[in-house]
């Protein structure tokens, strides 16, 4: 079994094609609906990394603008390469919100799909209800897990700005500058990593709800 996997993974990788992915993974027995709570949990992963290493940033920041001796340009050095793994991050959530909504997508168009595949008209009623009841509820996922993904930009952008003038002014007075503003990117961590937490919490609610119902 863990050759198979390993070889449609290879397949996935060669051929780029999600539809060719979801079929082969389907002949191993592994639907649409287990292989997107696969990738909201990889979601959570890549957000929980993501707080660690905004908060990892921040102090990272704090140290910069509480430098009393020794190398500035050192400190620019970490400071960067905490901006540059901050940019890492984020593209990994992106990524994997990218591939949670992808599943989604196939899983509801199958399942609007083989709705007309039922006789009974009882229960395609009760399974169209079903569908509807869980598209609304990834609607409020996908909404939280997207407003967690705008809310990293301000980040970004604050950490390169301060990067940006700390490696063209290796002085004191740009120290100076800097601790302005440590409030406003103490502020903007602590909303992202709270924005990241509540899109988290919807993500469990969402696999908590998604199992009961299968």
């Amino acid at each position: 079994m863990l050759l198979r996997v390993l070889l449609i993974s290879i397949l996935f990788t060669l051929t780029a094609c999600e539809s060719t992915y979801f079929n082969a993974m389907e002949e191993l027995g592994i639907h649409k609906r287990d292989i997107l709570v696969d990738r909201i949990e990889d979601a959570q992963d890549a957000q929980q990394e993501g707080q660690e290493q905004f908060k990892t940033a921040l102090e990272q920041f704090k140290e910069v603008v509480n430098f009393d001796g020794g190398e500035l340009e050192e400190m620019y050095n970490r400071l960067n390469s905490a901006y540059e793994d901050s940019v890492d991050a984020a593209n990994n959530i992106s990524k994997r919100i990218d591939k949670v909504d992808s599943v989604a997508n196939a899983l509801f168009d199958e399942w609007q799909d083989e709705l007309e595949q039922y006789t009974n008209s009882n229960l395609r009623r009760s399974s169209a209800a079903q569908l509807k009841s869980t598209q609304q509820r990834y609607s409020r996922l996908l909404k939280a897990m997207r407003k967690a993904e705008s809310a990293i930009a301000p980040v970004l952008n604050t950490l390169r700005d301060n990067s940006l003038y700390l490696k063209h002014n290796l002085n004191a007075r740009a120290i100076s500058s800097l601790k302005g503003e440590l409030g406003s990117v103490n502020r903007d961590v602590t909303a992202l990593i709270k924005t990241m937490e509540l899109a988290i919490q919807e993500s469990n609610s969402f696999i908590k709800e998604l199992k009961a119902g299968s």
